[in-house]
């Protein structure tokens, strides 16, 4: 039996790329947190609506390209042996990164500068692709394709919860629903399954389904 082609085996990983972002549920919940408040800005200690989508489609793009290139960096260097972490620490690490990151939408810290918390926490969810990566297996023969076609999979994946999300919210963004029981209501619930999941991988414990 041959062995498959190079681009049968790039379209291969960047579907396994697209299938773990989308049922990473710590990685899309760490992503929503951050995006939730791109339709809205802080005035008077409250959320209020942006007036144009271009402020909400810069700040998406500023939070979407920071996360990307953190965890490019490290999905490359951990998938070349370049550097490893602990797998219990970094999944422990994601989980608290979704925890700050819902919680930065209830008592605001970064304001505008999410994509900083984006890159700083992005480096250590790309690990986590890492790990995920390498139990799939390796080619040794297509080392190189085989990894960029995951990450280019995570990025499709990523960009297409992105364009579902974004026209949604700015639809909604001058409602009570959106600024009241969706960003600060479902930051509350992501803040606190994401502690749950924390709590789960720093004791080694399981007490949810997922």
């Amino acid at each position: 039996m041959s062995s498959p082609s190079r681009i049968t085996q790039f379209i291969d990983y960047a579907r396994e790329g697209v299938w773990h972002i989308w049922i990473g549920f710590d990685h899309i919940l760490f992503l929503l947190a951050l995006l939730l408040p791109a339709v809205v800005f802080r005035q008077n200690k409250q959320w209020e609506a942006v007036g144009a989508f271009k402020p909400a489609f810069w700040s998406v793009l500023k939070i979407v390209t920071a996360f990307t290139l953190a965890h490019s960096i490290t999905l490359t260097l951990a998938t070349l042996g370049v550097i490893s972490l602990p797998s219990r620490w970094v999944e422990s690490t994601i989980a608290a990164s979704v925890v700050i990151a819902a919680l930065n939408n209830i008592y605001p810290l970064f304001r505008d500068r999410r994509w900083m918390m984006a890159f700083l926490f992005g480096l250590i969810h790309g690990f986590g692709f890492a790990s995920v990566l390498s139990d799939l297996g390796l080619p040794k023969n297509a080392l190189v394709l085989a990894l960029v076609g995951f990450n280019v999979g995570v990025e499709l994946g990523q960009l297409a919860i992105v364009a579902a999300f974004l026209p949604l919210a700015f639809y909604l963004r001058r409602t009570m629903l959106y600024r009241r029981i969706i960003l600060l209501g479902g930051s509350g619930l992501i803040a606190l399954l994401a502690t749950a999941w924390l709590v789960e991988r720093a004791f080694n414990m399981k007490f949810l389904p997922f």
